[in-house]
Protein backbone atom coordinates (compact mmCIF):
# COMPACT_ATOMS: atom_id res chain seq x y z
CA UNK A 1 0.00 0.00 0.00
CA UNK A 2 1.26 3.48 -0.91
CA UNK A 3 0.31 6.56 1.38
CA UNK A 4 1.17 9.91 2.01
CA UNK A 5 3.67 10.03 5.23
CA UNK A 6 3.49 12.95 7.53
CA UNK A 7 7.29 13.76 8.14
CA UNK A 8 6.53 16.89 10.97
CA UNK A 9 5.76 13.66 13.27
CA UNK A 10 8.90 12.52 14.75
CA UNK A 11 7.96 9.05 14.51
CA UNK A 12 7.26 9.25 11.18
CA UNK A 13 10.34 10.55 10.57
CA UNK A 14 12.36 8.46 12.68
CA UNK A 15 11.01 5.51 10.52
CA UNK A 16 11.92 7.82 6.80
CA UNK A 17 15.37 8.41 8.36
CA UNK A 18 16.14 4.61 9.01
CA UNK A 19 14.62 4.02 5.41
CA UNK A 20 17.29 6.68 4.27
CA UNK A 21 20.12 5.35 6.03
CA UNK A 22 19.95 1.68 5.20
CA UNK A 23 18.85 2.51 1.80
CA UNK A 24 21.86 4.94 1.23
CA UNK A 25 24.52 2.75 3.17
CA UNK A 26 24.54 0.19 0.21
CA UNK A 27 23.94 3.09 -2.59
CA UNK A 28 27.54 4.44 -1.04
CA UNK A 29 28.85 1.30 -1.48
CA UNK A 30 27.93 1.24 -4.69
CA UNK A 31 29.55 4.27 -5.42
CA UNK A 32 32.43 3.83 -3.90
CA UNK A 33 31.60 6.87 -1.64
CA UNK A 34 32.71 6.74 1.65
CA UNK A 35 30.96 10.71 2.27
CA UNK A 36 27.85 10.12 1.11
CA UNK A 37 26.21 13.25 1.64
CA UNK A 38 22.75 11.58 2.19
CA UNK A 39 23.65 9.75 4.92
CA UNK A 40 24.78 13.05 6.84
CA UNK A 41 20.23 14.09 6.90
CA UNK A 42 19.11 13.75 10.29
CA UNK A 43 15.54 12.97 11.79
CA UNK A 44 15.41 16.87 12.39
CA UNK A 45 15.89 17.58 8.73
CA UNK A 46 13.45 15.13 7.49
CA UNK A 47 10.99 16.14 10.12
CA UNK A 48 11.10 20.24 9.18
CA UNK A 49 11.33 19.41 5.17
CA UNK A 50 8.78 21.06 3.00
CA UNK A 51 8.99 17.69 0.44
CA UNK A 52 6.00 15.57 0.20
CA UNK A 53 6.96 11.69 1.22
CA UNK A 54 5.25 8.96 0.52
CA UNK A 55 5.67 5.37 1.87
CA UNK A 56 4.93 1.78 0.54
CA UNK A 57 3.82 -0.09 3.22
CA UNK A 58 4.09 -3.79 3.65
CA UNK A 59 2.78 -5.70 7.02
CA UNK A 60 2.73 -2.49 9.08
CA UNK A 61 6.35 -1.71 7.98
CA UNK A 62 7.66 1.30 5.87
CA UNK A 63 9.51 -0.87 3.22
CA UNK A 64 10.36 2.14 0.27
CA UNK A 65 10.30 6.25 0.45
CA UNK A 66 9.99 8.59 -2.31
CA UNK A 67 10.43 12.25 -1.63
CA UNK A 68 9.00 14.77 -4.37
CA UNK A 69 8.60 18.29 -4.13
CA UNK A 70 6.62 20.95 -6.60
CA UNK A 71 8.09 23.89 -7.98
CA UNK A 72 6.80 26.04 -11.13
CA UNK A 73 5.08 22.78 -12.15
CA UNK A 74 8.38 21.01 -12.28
CA UNK A 75 8.04 17.78 -10.31
CA UNK A 76 11.59 17.17 -8.79
CA UNK A 77 12.00 13.49 -6.96
CA UNK A 78 14.48 14.36 -4.06
CA UNK A 79 14.89 10.79 -3.13
CA UNK A 80 13.60 7.18 -3.50
CA UNK A 81 14.93 4.75 -1.14
CA UNK A 82 13.59 1.34 -1.16
CA UNK A 83 14.99 -0.83 2.71
CA UNK A 84 17.62 -3.21 1.21
CA UNK A 85 15.30 -6.59 2.39
CA UNK A 86 12.94 -4.93 -0.20
CA UNK A 87 15.26 -4.74 -3.08
CA UNK A 88 14.30 -6.01 -6.14
CA UNK A 89 10.65 -6.09 -5.78
CA UNK A 90 9.00 -3.75 -7.71
CA UNK A 91 8.69 -1.22 -4.80
CA UNK A 92 10.36 1.41 -6.37
CA UNK A 93 8.47 0.98 -9.35
CA UNK A 94 5.80 1.16 -7.72
CA UNK A 95 6.20 4.39 -5.79
CA UNK A 96 7.62 5.87 -9.02
CA UNK A 97 4.59 5.34 -11.25
CA UNK A 98 2.38 6.00 -8.47
CA UNK A 99 3.41 10.07 -7.96
CA UNK A 100 3.95 9.94 -11.77
CA UNK A 101 0.10 9.40 -11.95
CA UNK A 102 -1.49 11.32 -9.47
CA UNK A 103 0.65 14.11 -9.11
CA UNK A 104 0.05 16.93 -11.99
CA UNK A 105 3.57 18.09 -13.11
CA UNK A 106 4.51 18.96 -16.78
CA UNK A 107 8.25 17.71 -16.27
CA UNK A 108 9.47 15.55 -13.81
CA UNK A 109 13.47 15.43 -13.01
CA UNK A 110 15.37 13.25 -10.86
CA UNK A 111 19.65 13.27 -10.29
CA UNK A 112 21.74 9.99 -9.48
CA UNK A 113 24.96 9.29 -9.60
CA UNK A 114 26.51 7.82 -12.64
CA UNK A 115 27.62 4.81 -11.64
CA UNK A 116 23.93 4.10 -9.85
CA UNK A 117 22.83 1.52 -12.68
CA UNK A 118 19.95 0.41 -10.86
CA UNK A 119 18.74 3.87 -10.42
CA UNK A 120 19.38 4.90 -13.98
CA UNK A 121 17.60 1.50 -15.28
CA UNK A 122 14.95 2.76 -13.44
CA UNK A 123 13.92 5.66 -14.37
CA UNK A 124 14.39 5.44 -18.12
CA UNK A 125 12.18 2.28 -17.63
CA UNK A 126 9.65 5.17 -17.25
CA UNK A 127 10.20 7.15 -19.78
CA UNK A 128 13.07 9.35 -18.15
CA UNK A 129 16.42 10.77 -20.33
CA UNK A 130 19.29 12.08 -19.46
CA UNK A 131 19.93 16.04 -19.85
CA UNK A 132 23.02 16.51 -17.99
CA UNK A 133 26.51 15.47 -16.55
CA UNK A 134 28.51 16.89 -14.07
CA UNK A 135 30.65 16.27 -10.47
CA UNK A 136 29.33 18.83 -7.47
CA UNK A 137 31.91 19.47 -5.33
CA UNK A 138 31.53 16.60 -3.34
CA UNK A 139 33.27 14.57 -6.24
CA UNK A 140 30.64 11.82 -6.94
CA UNK A 141 30.07 12.53 -11.02
CA UNK A 142 25.76 13.22 -11.16
CA UNK A 143 23.36 12.94 -14.14
CA UNK A 144 20.01 14.35 -14.17
CA UNK A 145 17.02 12.34 -16.28
CA UNK A 146 13.64 14.20 -16.98
CA UNK A 147 10.62 12.97 -18.32
CA UNK A 148 7.41 15.56 -19.52
CA UNK A 149 4.46 14.54 -18.65
CA UNK A 150 1.51 12.38 -20.26
CA UNK A 151 -1.28 14.12 -19.82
Amino acid sequence: MIKKLDNSNEEVAKKIFSVFQNSYKVEAQLIGSADFPPLLRSVKAIENSATDFYGFIVNDALTAVIEVVIVDKRLEIDSLTVEPNYFRQGIASKLLSYVLETISYSTAIVETAVVNIPAINLYQSHGFVEFKRWTPAHGIPKLALSVESAG
